[in-house]
């Protein structure tokens, strides 16, 4: 090459080593502030230091010298996408592309001076879009768990089944009445048996599209891969599970007056429950706050004090849900009503019609991201 070809390779690897290093650093950022995952935030702090290194085989004095910001041409020329980002998905979605395309422009240039670096950089371009491939995929399922939730009506809560087969057919006959949410709740069985039903249960759900909940268990969830946990109050913290659970599982609590809602307000908490509404035949209460209650978490949620999803708990059944819909709630969770498996398709439709009377009230989300495409890079070579 003559000395102008080599200056203008140094000025391109310049250029491409500071674009890929800032979106490495913009996906790290997503890693550990978003995810709090460590393995991914060490995996892109990883990726970094392994660029930095490669890029020590040029002498850094002369990529510094070849720069020239003003007399680049490329700062001039915008696009209208590049100023704006709907969401933190396409932060990490813009990050991603333009780290890879930074990472292939330094191995095509690299090649032309130095083939042992663009060996490098091709090794890290490729680690890149297995760690670029899990990052975004947490990230659409930090987003679908939620979006999910808040679109919800129908929760159901369901026991153990024998085996496997039960269990798959119970919540496949849920699914097709149009349940939204499951939640697996059997004080009745050991740990090891709730872990594999757990277990087997989240992949199912995962497949049919549900959320699937474990109840009171946070470790059991979590080891299950389950979408989250339901705990009551005198359970663990809400913020404390947290610390366990992660920000990309849901964290559900039961509440029983209103002082109860507002505490839950200010924690973590992605959903409550409301009640107990009416007696039923899973747990015994002294107490039944009713429909009353219903109508002041209605009120609160109108007034813009509640934003998160409410689900009328507690012996609800056909032949009472009506009464939960005047109240103004709109979600409900329960047991009996779909334990039978005659007539259950139309008991859940008729109840998710009469829950569909009441509009449910969107709220702002800063955590409301669109769920994102698998990494582009997967499928190059």
């Amino acid at each position: 090459m003559t000395n102008a070809e080599s200056r203008t390779v140094l000025r391109i690897l310049d250029a491409n080593a500071n674009r890929a290093g800032e979106g490495l650093r913009t996906l790290e950022e997503s890693a550990r502030f978003i995810l709090d995952d460590l393995v991914l935030t060490d995996c892109l702090k990883t990726h970094r230091h392994d660029l930095a290194v490669a890029m020590g085989r040029w002498n850094r004095w002369q990529l510094i010298d070849s720069r020239d910001t003003p007399g680049d041409v490329g700062t001039q020329v915008k696009t209208e996408s590049e100023q704006s980002r709907a969401d933190l998905s396409a932060v990490i979605a813009a990050a991603a592309t333009r780290t890879q395309q930074a990472l292939r422009c330094l191995e095509e240039y690299g090649k032309t001076s130095d083939p042992g670096f663009a060996a490098r950089i091709e090794s890290i371009r490729y680690q890149c879009y297995a760690t670029f491939r899990e990052l975004e995929l947490k990230m659409a399922c930090l987003n679908a768990r939620p979006r999910k939730l808040r679109d919800a009506r129908l929760y159901a809560l369901i026991a153990c089944e024998p085996n496997a087969d039960l269990l798959d057919a119970r919540i496949a006959e849920l699914v097709a009445a149009r349940v939204d949410v499951i939640q697996l709740r059997d004080p009745s069985v050991d740990d090891r048996t709730l872990f594999e039903q757990a277990r087997i249960g989240a992949a199912i759900a995962k497949h049919q599209g549900v959320l699937w909940i474990i109840n009171d268990r946070a470790d059991i969830a979590v080891a299950a891969d389950a979408d989250g946990v339901h705990v009551g109050q005198d359970e663990v913290p809400v913020d404390a599970l947290r610390s366990v659970m992660g920000r990309e599982r849901l964290i559900g609590l039961s509440t029983h007056n209103l002082e109860q809602v507002q505490a839950a307000t200010r924690t973590t908490a992605d959903y409550i429950g409301c009640g107990p509404t009416f007696p039923g035949k899973t747990k015994s209460f002294d107490h039944f706050p009713g429909c009353a209650f219903l109508k002041q978490v209605s009120d609160a949620e109108q007034a813009g004090e509640l934003a998160l999803p409410a689900f009328a708990i507690g012996g609800i059944g056909l032949d009472n849900v009506e009464q939960v819909s005047q109240a103004g709630i709109g979600r409900v969770a329960v047991t009996g009503a779909l334990a039978s498996h005659e007539g259950l398709p139309q008991t859940a439709l008729a109840m998710r019609e009469i829950m569909e009377r009441v509009p449910l009230r969107r709220t702002p989300d800063s955590t409301d991201f669109n769920a994102s495409a698998e990494c582009e890079g997967e499928a190059r070579n």
